[in-house]
């Protein structure tokens, strides 16, 4: 990777737009970044990461990226050219930021831009170009991340070599160097078989106390299967700690028990078969005594019974006679209820035909249509018949007068509803015309409010433009007042302190010039007799200079040093807020203006009243634009109601003409139909009762003729039937007749008697009946209770065999079960064997593992080794050939696991010791010597992208000058490999060293940038 042009705009502490020709700044090899602090060097570091990865290094990372010198409209903007994998590239980034909005007033966010593009021989036109690549901050980043091979932690440590970094990792303990080392070696894979085989440890474990669970549930259940007898588990099952093999011993235990439940199911079994012999034996003499009692029983039933019959005889015999009587009358029954019912019959035929002849006589004054009631009342049923012929025929005519009458009813109706919405349409019209009358005028007073809201509209945003100036002079007034008494407070401060500085700065140079005069006398002190002097170089020394009175000593220069560097100090930066105030102060004056605050308050203050009043004009152009909408359409609707209102008028009166002379001819056919009646329903009603009487009547005279004809026909039939049943009249027939289901009953009752008694005779001539009774009777409680004592031993014994039974199917089972969990257990125990070792191992808890190192510490303290071995390369060099960096792999202490220890060699003593030893100059050189090792193994572990362009940042400060020479040496072999150095320094020796630099210059407006060589020193 090497870099080409870093163009900065409105980025950090640069205002405008600033450019880096790397080309030309690294040409030699070195460069230097120097500037006053806070002019920002280590901005340009950040926007060459923020080109690359979108964001700049982490201890930077809460800084704001645009520059606050920076004009309202000049966007921030970071372009960089550089070579990657042989491709000439462009970045340009933007950030998210606020701008001002094109048009109207107020900012609005700028959305973070991305743009990759390419140098190309053909850029599309057929002539060389930048080519767009990508406009995706994603596809971007991608294609960044995987030319350069490192992600931005990588980066920043390998590329801007921070050495406060590598000085603590140089000094600090394996945890802190753990942790840099992690963020830029990729050992998440090893974290991850680390936690891969713990969680199949923890896997494999529990699948081992599953089994172990197991094997005790089933043991504890075939300890319940073998009964309390067996022998109990406690001893066989194996203990927590033994997992080499669980279910030997527990499976012999089991076979132990199933061969005892196997003895106990052959005892039950013959037990069982003797108590079924027992149990059939008592079930036959059980069976015997019942069939003896019954049979006794049997016989002395029919005893009875014979005797009950025999009682019933003389009453059997008068039933017989009474049942016979009865049957022959039972002929004439039948003739005789239908000569009852004609009987009947006929009464209420002419009872009805009386009736309806007295309510037919009666209706005479119903109209005309019933004048004929009373002559009808009379008449044969053939005249009847007639009349209600002629009757409907006459009820029919009526029932189209009747719709010609209803007809005239719904005409009235309807010319009434017609007339009433004529007299509406003439309302709404009427009304319509009114308003319209007044739609001008009205019209006219809403456009002039129209007009005055507008104009104060447009004063509304005259006085917004003006209050807003206002406020921001009055604003900057108030600011201008305050720093004014801040300026007259802090100046005789500054004064003071300026005075104290030049005091302390005399006071030293005295001192300065007073070791100067003695420093003879220091240089006598010094010498010894026989050695040479320091000066001459002679071992004779004749006349040393003595020492004077209040000599000054080099503690006493370097206390007058101090003192006068923190005078300055203090002086220093009491100017630099006094020169601040007086800036802002300047900017305060020139945004203010002339006037003083109370002033410009006052002229905000009437501002703001002239605002309120045309505010308040303003806010009534809305409501008066919505009058003037809604009067407009109340016109359009006015003008359709007028045109729709005169429509139907017109509409309504064609009507009405229509139907009045349809209704004055109805009329006349409604009269003429209704006679002297009230309405033609009145007469039609009164004609259909008449009707319904008439055909009344003559259907009563009808029932009363056929009424009269049965009652002569069952007479004749009664008569005859009587003399064919023997009985000299229907009257003595009647007498000896009973009714069907008295004698149903009594022949019920006879038969049942004669059945009765034939089958008492055949029970009682039975020859085992007759045996059984002349034996003694049957003790039936006591061959229950020899049977009961039976079947309670069939029980137990049943129950003895199911429960054997049952008992060495579940031991049977239940082996089954453990030879399975056997099968099962035993490549799961070697698998957790397996599993626990590897996991302790990597783990670094296994005793196997000397070292207590843990696998991602393993590989750390490898990449740490590599690290070591390339940094020893240059320190070597660095040091005079003294010192050599080492990893060790020593044990930490107490609980500390080893691995990350680190280890520096002085070839000078020939020992060995902590790094936290080395002086401030050399714990520069060992851990610039570090971070270089350390770039070169993550270049290398990355994928071997050539790393063209370094920067160093600080700490050449802490070295001498022949140490500082040793470390430009080191540098200058970095250019071995073609590379371009960029060193970021306060060191004025550098200055005259290295001739091509990069000037940061600060000022008020901004910070810029501009090559600079040794003669700009």
């Amino acid at each position: 990777m090497r870099l080409h042009r870093l163009t900065v705009s409105a980025f950090g502490p640069f205002a405008g737009s600033e450019s880096v020709d790397f080309d030309a700044l690294a040409a030699g090899g070195l460069f230097l970044l120097r500037g006053a602090t806070g002019a920002g060097k280590s901005s340009v570091l950040d926007a060459v990461c923020f080109a690359l990865y979108g964001d700049v290094p982490g201890t930077r990372r809460a800084n704001r990226l645009r520059s606050d010198h920076a004009e309202a409209r000049r966007l921030t903007e970071v372009r960089l050219e550089l070579t990657l994998g042989g491709r000439r590239l462009q970045i340009t980034r933007l950030p998210e930021q606020r701008r001002p909005k094109k048009v109207g007033t107020g900012t609005t966010v700028e959305r973070p831009q991305t743009l990759l593009r390419e140098w190309a021989a053909d850029a599309g036109d057929g002539t060389p170009g930048w080519r767009a690549v990508s406009k995706s901050h994603q596809e971007a980043g991608e294609e960044i991340h995987r030319l350069i091979g490192m992600n931005r932690e990588q980066f920043c440590q390998v590329v801007l070599l921070p050495q406060g970094d590598f000085a603590r990792f140089l000094k600090g303990d394996s945890e802190e160097r753990g942790k840099l080392l992690r963020r830029l070696f990729d050992t998440e894979r090893f974290q991850h078989v680390e936690g891969w085989l713990a969680e199949q440890r923890r896997v494999q474990e529990a699948a081992v106390q599953a089994g172990r669970r197991r094997l005790r549930d089933l043991a504890s259940k075939a300890e319940q299967a073998a009964g309390p007898g067996a022998e109990p588990a406690e001893g066989w099952v194996p203990a927590e700690e033994d997992a080499a093999d669980l279910t030997a011993g527990v499976l012999g235990w089991a076979a132990i028990l199933r061969s005892g439940a196997a003895e106990q199911r052959t005892v039950a079994g013959a037990a069982l078969a003797g108590a079924e012999e027992a149990q059939r034996a008592a079930q036959g003499e059980r069976a015997a005594a019942e069939e003896l009692a019954g049979r006794q029983h049997r016989h002395r039933q029919a005893l009875l019974q014979a005797d009950r019959l025999a009682a019933f005889e003389p009453e059997a015999a008068r039933d017989g006679r009474r049942l016979a009587a009865a049957q022959a009358a039972v002929g004439v029954e039948s003739a005789l209820r239908l000569h009852e019912g004609a009987t009947e019959a006929h009464r209420r035929a002419r009872e009805a035909e009386r009736r309806h002849r007295e309510v037919l006589a009666g209706d005479g004054g119903a109209g005309s249509a019933a004048a004929g009631g009373p002559a009808l009342a009379e008449a044969g049923a053939a005249e009847l018949a007639e009349a209600e012929r002629a009757l409907r025929a006459g009820l029919v005519r009526l029932e189209a007068a009747g719709a010609e009458e209803r007809r005239c009813a719904e005409l009235a109706r309807e010319q009434r509803s017609l007339d009433e919405e004529r007299r509406r349409a003439d309302e709404l019209a009427e009304e319509a015309e009114d308003w319209l009358a007044e739609y001008d005028a009205r019209l006219g007073g809403l456009q002039e409010q129209q007009d005055r809201a507008r104009a104060a509209g447009a004063l509304v945003e005259q006085l917004d433009g003006r209050r807003s100036e206002l406020s921001t002079r009055l604003d900057a007034a108030r600011e201008r007042d305050g720093l004014r008494a801040e300026i007259a407070a802090a100046e005789p401060r500054a004064a003071a302190l300026r005075t104290a500085a030049l005091d302390a700065r005399e006071y030293g140079l005295g001192l300065r010039e007073r070791r100067l005069a003695g420093m003879a006398a220091e240089l006598a002190e010094q010498l010894r007799t026989g050695e040479a002097c320091r000066v001459c170089g002679s071992p004779e020394h004749p006349a040393p200079a003595e020492t004077a009175d209040g000599r000054v000593g080099a503690d006493d220069e370097e206390r007058a040093r101090r003192a006068q560097a923190a005078a300055e100090q203090a002086w220093t930066a009491a100017d630099q807020t006094l020169t601040a105030l007086r800036v802002r102060e300047a900017t305060a004056t020139g945004a203010a203006g002339p006037e003083g605050s109370d002033a410009l308050a006052q002229a905000l203050a009437e501002l703001d009243r002239e605002h309120r009043e045309a505010l308040h004009s303003a806010e009534v152009l809305g409501r008066v634009e919505q009058e003037i909408a809604r009067l407009s359409a109340d016109r359009d609707r006015r003008l359709a109601e007028l045109r729709e209102a005169r429509e139907r008028a017109a509409v309504r009166t064609d009507r009405l003409q229509a139907l009045q002379h349809e209704q004055r001819e109805l009329a006349a056919r409604v009269a003429a139909a209704r006679g002297e009646a009230a309405s033609v329903a009145a007469r039609a009603a009164a004609l259909e009762r008449l009707v319904e009487r008439v055909a009344a009547v003559a259907e009563a005279a009808r029932a009363c003729a056929q009424a009269l004809a049965r009652l002569g026909d069952a007479e004749g039939e009664l008569a005859e039937a009587a003399a064919a049943a023997g009985f000299p009249s229907p009257e003595e027939a009647l007498a000896v007749l009973l009714p069907r289901a008295e004698r149903e009953r009594l022949a019920a009752r006879l038969e049942r008697h004669r059945t009765e008694s034939a089958a008492v005779r055949h029970e009682l001539a039975l020859p085992d009946l007759a045996a059984a009774a002349a034996r003694p009777p049957v003790d039936l409680p006591a061959a229950a209770a020899a049977l009961g004592a039976a079947t309670d031993r069939l029980g137990r014994a049943h129950a003895a065999r199911s429960a054997a039974d049952e008992r060495c199917a579940a031991l049977a089972s239940i082996g089954r079960q453990l030879a399975d969990l056997a099968a099962e257990l035993a490549p799961a125990l070697a698998r957790y064997g397996r599993i626990n070792r590897l996991a302790a191992l990597a783990a670094g808890t296994s005793t196997e593992n000397r070292l207590r190192m843990r696998l991602e510490s393993y590989v750390l303290a490898a990449r740490l080794e590599q690290v070591a071995a390339a940094a020893s390369d240059r320190l070597v060099r660095m040091s005079g050939g003294r010192y050599t960096l080492v990893h060790s792999d020593d044990r930490g202490t107490g609980n500390k696991r080893s691995g990350l220890a680190l280890r520096v060699v002085d070839a000078w003593t020939g020992t060995e010791r902590d790094t936290a030893t080395l002086s401030g100059g050399e714990s520069f050189f060992a851990s610039l010597a570090l971070a270089l090792g350390l770039a070169d193994v993550v270049t290398d572990e990355a994928g071997g992208m050539p790393l063209d362009t370094l920067f160093i940042d600080e700490g050449f400060g802490t070295l001498d000058e022949q140490s500082l020479e040793e470390v430009m040496d080191v540098l200058d072999g970095l250019r071995e490999r073609d590379r371009a150095v960029g060193i970021v320094s306060h060191v004025a020796d550098l200055r005259t060293r290295i001739p091509a630099q990069l000037l940061v210059r600060k000022g008020r407006r901004g910070s810029t940038l501009a090559l600079a060589g040794r003669e700009d020193a």
